[in-house]
């Protein structure tokens, strides 16, 4: 029998935000052929302003956690428009891609709170 795996959906990750869209944007992503799930934690380039997956050993700005996606974007090379989170919300940090201990602090000091 073949076993089926059910990627994550959009907004899973998410346990509370706030009204409206006061916790979301929308912001440019820079991928690099990959697909990145719901709950990919970003940081966002100081020179450009785009965001792209955290990476707490970069120096280019991405090594501060910014922001997380709420959907999924599908295996692209360069800029997407997408939905993150950027303020005022909790969230499950099991589903988080790519999160650690100080990608955390960054978070928390968004008012992103990982539960």
């Amino acid at each position: 029998m073949t076993t089926l795996h059910e990627g994550r959906h959009t907004g899973e990750h998410l346990l509370s935000e706030a009204n409206g869209t006061l916790s979301r944007e929308s912001v440019t992503v820079t991928q690099s052929g990959t697909a990145l799930p719901p709950g990919q934690v970003l940081g966002k380039i100081t020179a450009s302003g785009k965001f792209v997956p955290y990476n707490n050993a970069a120096s280019n700005g991405s090594e501060v956690a910014a922001a997380i996606l709420y959907a999924p974007l599908e295996a692209a090379t360069g800029d997407t428009k997408a939905t993150v989170h950027v303020r005022h919300c909790e969230v499950v940090g099991a589903m988080l891609t790519g999160i650690d201990a100080p990608g955390k602090v960054d978070l928390a000091a968004l008012g992103i709170i990982t539960r």
